[in-house]
Formats: structure tokens, C-alpha cells, sequence
């Protein structure tokens, strides 16, 4: 069984190698480049050395409710948070990968970092270093509370969107390209926060 204390602190080692010099260091990852549906989300995060939250890790090896609670703890301990997001029409138009890096800048913009570690992503411009880190939600404490914070911010808006568009069934599928929704889309067309560039050999 895993220690979820000594997993962050684990991740939270990996991320002072970048703090040796003083360096105030961010992480940034980004949630929804695969659905059908809705906006692509990004986080910048920059958390302090102490107090470490246990549960902090790559916030896809993480169950909903437990997500919840450590996105909680994150947004009272962050000394700084900023999110970006792109909607799926922009999505359509200048495509995921650009509009990924769109909301990883709009997120990174009032954040004071000298070093921003990025979740796989390169060349955003940032006012920093930039170091892309592959599979960086696995390996940094920064990465990953971004990734924890985009995922529930994006997911607790695809839960809001249900409300508005239910038969998609987004607060079970979160836009994700599940048997449900492509059968849903197949029946109804698509709706308004459906990315058509994603969805047209379905229609």
C-alpha cells in the first residue's frame, strides 16, 4: 500500500532540485485535451514547501471524492493559483495542441515564478524558465497539484453543463468519448459545447 505522505513528499523532493538557488518554482498541467466536449482547462500552481498535503499526486490515480478534498486543501494552501481555458470553438479553430498552450498561458500570466514546470508542453513563452517534463504529473509535487486543480475545476464544470445539455450525460462521461455519449450524439447531433473538429466522423 502506498505512502500517500511520503508520495508527496516524494514528488515534493523532485521539485526542490529546481529550488536550490531560491527559485520560486510553478508547475502546470492541463485537463480535457482528449473529449468530445467542453473547454480544455489548465492550472498554474506554485505551493510552499511546507506544510506538504498528503494525496497530492497525478490527479488521474486519484478517486473523485478524494480529488474533491485535496483540491480543497490545495486552494487554502497555494500561495499562488492561476487558470486558463479554452472553449471548444477555439479549439475547432486553431486546434488542441495551440489551444492547450493558449490556456497554459493564460493560467502562467499573473503567476510570479522564475521556473515553470510543464506537464509534457513546450515552447509557451512564458517569463521563466521553461522545463517540460514528461509524465510530469507523476514525478512533481507542482504538476501535480495543477493537475488536480484543472481536473476538478473542468470537472465540476462538464457537471454544471449537464444540467443544461442532460441527455450527453457530461456529468458521468465529463465530455470523454464514452459508448453513452457517442450514441447520444448519433441521436441528438451535437450541442453547442460539443468540438466539431472531434466529432464529425460521428455525424
Amino acid at each position: 500500500m502506498i505512502d500517500r505522505t511520503q508520495r508527496s513528499i516524494d514528488l515534493m523532493t523532485f521539485d526542490m532540485t529546481y529550488k536550490n538557488d531560491g527559485s520560486v518554482v510553478a508547475g502546470i498541467d492541463e485537463v480535457g485535451r482528449g473529449p468530445l466536449a467542453g473547454n480544455v482547462v489548465t492550472a498554474c500552481v506554485v505551493m510552499p514547501d511546507v506544510p506538504i498535503i498528503p494525496w497530492i499526486d497525478d490527479s488521474k490515480k486519484l478517486s473523485e471524492s478524494r480529488r474533491e478534498k485535496v483540491f480543497e486543501e490545495i486552494m487554502k494552501t497555494a500561495l499562488y493559483i492561476g487558470i486558463g481555458q479554452v472553449s471548444p470553438d477555439e479549439i475547432d479553430q486553431i486546434n488542441i495542441l495551440n489551444a492547450t498552450k493558449k490556456a497554459m498561458r493564460q493560467a502562467s500570466m499573473t503567476i510570479p515564478a522564475d521556473i515553470f514546470l510543464i506537464d509534457a508542453v513546450r515552447d509557451l513563452g512564458l517569463q521563466g524558465r521553461e522545463v517540460a517534463i514528461i509524465k510530469g504529473d507523476a514525478k512533481s509535487y507542482s504538476i501535480a497539484a495543477a493537475s488536480i486543480v484543472a481536473k476538478v475545476t473542468r470537472d465540476r464544470q462538464m457537471v454544471e453543463l449537464d444540467s443544461i445539455y442532460p441527455q450527453y450525460g457530461f456529468a458521468r462521461n465529463k465530455g470523454y468519448g464514452t459508448k453513452e455519449h457517442i450514441e447520444a450524439i448519433k441521436k441528438y447531433g451535437p450541442c453547442p459545447i460539443h468540438r466539431k473538429s472531434f466529432i464529425g466522423h460521428f455525424i
